[in-house]
């Protein structure tokens, strides 16, 4: 599938066949998440065959089944970690869905099993996405009418294709607490208040881009 039926299908899975990543998904994830490190200066890794941060009471309290595998999103702490670990965290769940692989991102209902990831010197482990065959496809979500996420009088075509890619975004809570107005060909896209607000801006970026197109415009 395109990139576009990937964000249009992908929808959050918490119960998971009890069926491992062959080698050449892994090796393919892997390639993926080097990239992204190397883009973004994150130190994102995925722990693979791994039950015990899914095995405790708040994930079963959450309705996770069958997690053994996920991506651990870990990068140095600073401002702008959780909107840069959102970005390339999405840009990561998108693959694994073309790639036939379910997701969820997954802020609370996890224990942090410290041996599964490394840590570097003034680095924090922000979120993880639990990753694998799941039960189901997940449900899709209502989302907000666009007029309440764009600040823009008479915008382009493309940029209300980047609006509409953005709802299709996960957001926690289903809040879409996230804004995006125009000026010139410049975008300014603005977290509002709420759990994890700033990650859900990172993931509502990325597919902003996806659905506008990068050439048409410049972030603010």
């Amino acid at each position: 599938m395109d990139i576009m039926e990937a964000m249009r299908t992908r929808h959050s899975v918490r119960q998971y066949e009890k069926k491992p990543l062959t080698k050449e998904i892994i090796s393919e994830l892997q390639a993926e998440i080097e990239a992204c490190n190397r883009e973004s200066g994150l130190h994102i890794q995925l722990v693979t065959d791994e039950p015990r941060a899914f095995d405790g009471f708040m994930a079963h309290y959450g309705k996770f089944d069958g997690v053994t595998n996920y991506i651990a999103m870990i990068g140095k702490k600073g401002s702008a970690l959780e909107e840069t670990c959102g970005y390339y965290g999405e840009r990561l769940v998108l693959k694994a869905q073309q790639m036939g692989l379910n997701t969820c991102w997954v802020a609370m209902t996890f224990s942090k099993i410290k041996s599964a990831y490394t840590l570097g010197a003034g680095e924090k482990l922000c979120i993880v996405i639990a990753l694998g065959y799941g039960k189901n496809q997940g449900v899709s979500h209502k989302s907000k009418p666009l007029a309440e996420v764009t600040k823009t009088v008479n915008p382009p075509q493309w940029f209300l294709e980047g609006a509409k890619a953005a709802l299709l975004a996960p957001t926690a809570m289903n809040q879409q607490k996230f804004t995006f107005s125009l000026e010139g060909n410049r975008v300014t896209a603005k977290a509002g208040l709420g759990f994890y607000s700033k990650i859900d801006l990172g993931i509502a970026r990325y597919h902003f881009e996806i659905g506008a197109g990068k050439e048409h415009f410049q972030w603010q």
